[in-house]
C-alpha cells in the first residue's frame, strides 16, 4: 500500500532516510512528504547540537555517501600514531585515541579535527595539557607530572630512561608506550643510626647512636647504580659505625669523638663515590654505656675531681702560710704596724662583748692587753 509520510527536519536537526535497512540519503530543515511502500522506509532524526554522529553505522555512512560526505560531516579518521584534537568553535573539546574513526555533523557547530603525529613526541604542549586539564581528559589519555623545586624528574619510556626533568609541570600521551616520570629529592636528607651494639678494642660493650647528611648530587648516577641509595648509604654507616668503633678502646673514643666521626665520614664517602651522592657529614650523637661501666668511670671521675681538690687545697694552704709569715716579718720591722694590728684584735674583741667597762682610758686598756700578749 501506498502512503505518504510527512517528515518536520528543524533547524538543530537532521533526518537520514532509510529503506528496506539501507541508508538512502540526508534530509537538511524542513517539511518532506515522503513516499512509504508497506512501511519499508525508515526516518531518523538526529539533534546536530551535539555535534557527535551517535549512530552506529559510520562506516555504511562513509561508503554510501563517498565524495558528498563532506556536505553534511566532518570525518575523523585517525592513524594507528595518531591522536584526534576535536576542536568545536575553535576550541579544544575532545580527544580521539589513535586508530579512531568518527563523524560530526556539519551546519550548527563549527567542528576541525586536528591529527597530532605521536612520534613526533610523546609531550604535550602546555596549551594542550591545560585545555585537556580543564574538560577532565588528561589523565585519561596522559601522564600530568609536577616536578618540585629542589627535586628531578626522571622520564622513562617503556622502562628506558630518556630524559632528566627540571622543576616545572609536564604532561605526556600514555598512548601505545609506557610511560613513568620517578621524582628524585635534591635537597639535604638525614639518616639515622640509632642503637648499635658495639664492642671497642678493648673488648667494651657500648651503644652507639649515629647522624649523617647527604644530598643527591646525580639523579641518574644515583637511579641507575643503587636501587634505594638511602638504604644503602644506612648500611655503609653501620659498616663504618663498626669498623671505627672497634679499631679503637674506650678511652679513645671518650676522649677523641671528633677522629671518630673523621674515620666512619671517610669510609662512607669512599663506598658512595661514583653513585651521585654527596656525604655532607657525620656525626656521633650518643655514646651510651652499660651500668656497671657507667659506675667504674663514675669513681674515676671522683677520685680524679678529688685528687685536683686535695691539690688545690693544698696550694691554698701554703700560700695563706706564706702570707702570715710576710706580715710577721712587717710587723716586726714597724712598731706602728704592730699598733695598728692590736687595735684590729680589739675591734674584733669588742664586737662579742654587750657591754665593756674600761678603768684608765685606753692607754690603760692597751697597755693591759699589749702586756698581757707579752706575757702569753
Amino acid at each position: 500500500m501506498f502512503w505518504n509520510k510527512r517528515v518536520v527536519v528543524g533547524d538543530a536537526e537532521r533526518a537520514l532516510i532509510y529503506r528496506n535497512r539501507r541508508f538512502e540519503r540526508v534530509l537538511g530543515p524542513g517539511v518532506y512528504r515522503i513516499v512509504d511502500w508497506r512501511g519499508r522506509t525508515e526516518v531518523v532524526l538526529h539533534d546536530i547540537a551535539k555535534p557527535e554522529y551517535a549512530g552506529k553505522d559510520t562506516d555504511a555512512l562513509v561508503a554510501a555517501l563517498g565524495a558528498r560526505l563532506g556536505e553534511h560531516f566532518v570525518l575523523a579518521d585517525i592513524g594507528v600514531d595518531q591522536v584526534g584534537l576535536v576542536m568545536k568553535n575553535g576550541k579544544l573539546e575532545d580527544l580521539l585515541a589513535p586508530g579512531s574513526r568518527k563523524l560530526y555533523w556539519k551546519g550548527l557547530v563549527p567542528i576541525e579535527v586536528v591529527a597530532t603525529t605521536l612520534s613526533a613526541g610523546l609531550e604535550l604542549r602546555s596549551e594542550i595539557a591545560q585545555r585537556l586539564r580543564q574538560i577532565g581528559l588528561l589523565d585519561r589519555v596522559a601522564l600530568a607530572v609536577t616536578v618540585p623545586n629542589d627535586s628531578a624528574g626522571l622520564l622513562y619510556v617503556d622502562g628506558k630512561l630518556v630524559r632528566t626533568l627540571d622543576a616545572g609541570s609536564y604532561a605526556y600521551w600514555n598512548f601505545q608506550k609506557n610511560v613513568a616520570v620517578e621524582l628524585v629529592e635534591l635537597r639535604v636528607q638525614s639518616v639515622e643510626v640509632s642503637g648499635q651494639e658495639l664492642l671497642t678494642r678493648d673488648k667494651v660493650s657500648l651503644r652507639v647512636n649515629l647522624a649523617a647528611s647527604m644530598r643527591v648530587t646525580d639523579p641518574v648516577a644515583t637511579r641507575s647504580k643503587v636501587a634505594k641509595v638511602n638504604d644503602y648509604l644506612y648500611r655503609e654507616l653501620q659498616y663504618g659505625l663498626r669498623k671505627a668503633v672497634s679499631a679503637k678502646t674506650l678511652d679513645e673514643l671518650l676522649g677523641d669523638k671528633a677522629s671518630l666521626d673523621a674515620d666512619i665520614y671517610g669510609y662512607v664517602r669512599d663506598q658512595l663515590d661514583g653513585l651521585g651522592v654527596e656525604v655532607l657529614g657525620v656525626g656521633v650523637k650518643d655514646v651510651i654505656l652499660p651500668g656497671e661501666m657507667k659506675e667504674i668511670l663514675n669513681g674515676v671521675v671522683q677520685a680524679e675531681k678529688t685528687a685536683q681538690a686535695n691539690v688545690i687545697r693544698r696550694r691554698e694552704e701554703a700560700n695563706a702560710t706564706r702570707s702570715l709569715l710576710n706580715t710577721a716579718k712587717l710587723i716586726e720591722d714597724s712598731p706602728t704596724l704592730m699598733r695598728l694590728k692590736e687595735l684590729e684584735a680589739l675591734e674584733k674583741v669588742t664586737e662579742k662583748i654587750d657591754k665593756l667597762t674600761v678603768f684608765g682610758g685606753l692607754d690603760g686598756v692597751l697597755k693591759q692587753l699589749v702586756s698581757l700578749k707579752s706575757g702569753g
